[in-house]
């Protein structure tokens, strides 16, 4: 469940069928005067978009009935809930949601024909905020997507230590030093200092660099802890190791701001 505000209203946003859909009662609370969303089902140019737009994604919409109620349309005596249309036609289009979040939701392509009835200024604001809100996740789901595969390159790297780094029968004490020893290894190969020398160096901060990395920086390290689990499979002594991680950090990075700063002058182009 998400929200935007549009013209100080707060509008919810809802995943239904893993599709987006937005709060028509919400959007009802920047309409000036009386007005309800059965007046804007009864109309019949509504009820056309709708029919269309069924059409087009709903192979399970009832086409007989939609009919009966589209004929009625335009007379003073026709009136329709959501409830009623969805349980008639089967749509998938509105949806009359109850409980803490209840309301009625419409798929965003409908919802952003309704907020031409509150008013165009209003379409316009609502479908610039969706897009940011939309911009956001996108940035989030990538930023997570990298924590994720760092986590799952940390794995990597521990077993790898553990293989060949850990002698038998020592206290998991001494275990979590080689860890924390080879951990810190590219620490400093990435960012150029140990984990204990950030904290002195950063008092005020939580977590630890890692938690203020870059998303190339988190890419960077990600490589790094795979490419560190090989050579120590090979037996590359801890040393050599670090020159060459050092090497390759400095190399990537490069390459990973040169693409970030192209990218940002072609859509300065745009």
């Amino acid at each position: 469940m998400g929200k935007i505000i549009v013209n100080e209203t707060e509008i919810s946003i809802s995943r239904i069928n893993d599709e987006d859909y937005i709060c028509l009662t919400d959007m009802l609370k920047a309409k000036d005067g009386d007005f309800f969303i059965t007046d804007w089902l009864r109309n019949r140019n509504t009820l056309e978009y709708i029919g269309i737009w069924e059409k087009v994604y709903n192979p399970n919409f009832n086409y007989g009935e939609f009919a009966i109620i589209k004929s009625q349309s335009g007379l003073n005596s026709f009136k329709i809930s959501v409830k009623e249309f969805v349980a008639k036609t089967n749509a998938i289009s509105i949806q009359a949601k109850a409980g803490r979040y209840g309301g009625t939701y419409a798929h965003k392509d409908i919802a952003f024909e309704f907020a031409m009835w509150i008013s165009p200024e209003f379409k316009i604001y609502i479908v610039k905020e969706f897009q940011r809100l939309k911009e956001e996740e996108q940035k989030q789901l990538g930023w997570n997507a990298k924590r994720e595969l760092s986590k799952i390159n940390y794995r990597i790297h521990t077993d790898a230590i553990k293989q060949n780094l850990i002698p038998a029968e020592i206290t998991e004490q001494q275990k979590s030093f080689i860890y924390a020893d080879e951990a810190d290894m590219l620490n400093v190969a990435m960012f150029g200092m140990t984990a204990k020398q950030w904290r002195e160096n950063n008092p005020d901060k939580k977590g630890n660099m890692r938690d203020y990395a870059t998303i190339n920086q988190l890419i960077c390290l990600s490589n790094m802890e795979n490419l560190n689990s090989v050579f120590i499979n090979d037996g590359m002594e801890q040393s050599k190791r670090l020159e060459k991680l050092n090497r390759i950090a400095i190399q990537q990075m490069s390459v990973l701001e040169d693409i970030e700063d192209r990218e940002i002058l072609v859509d300065k182009k745009d």
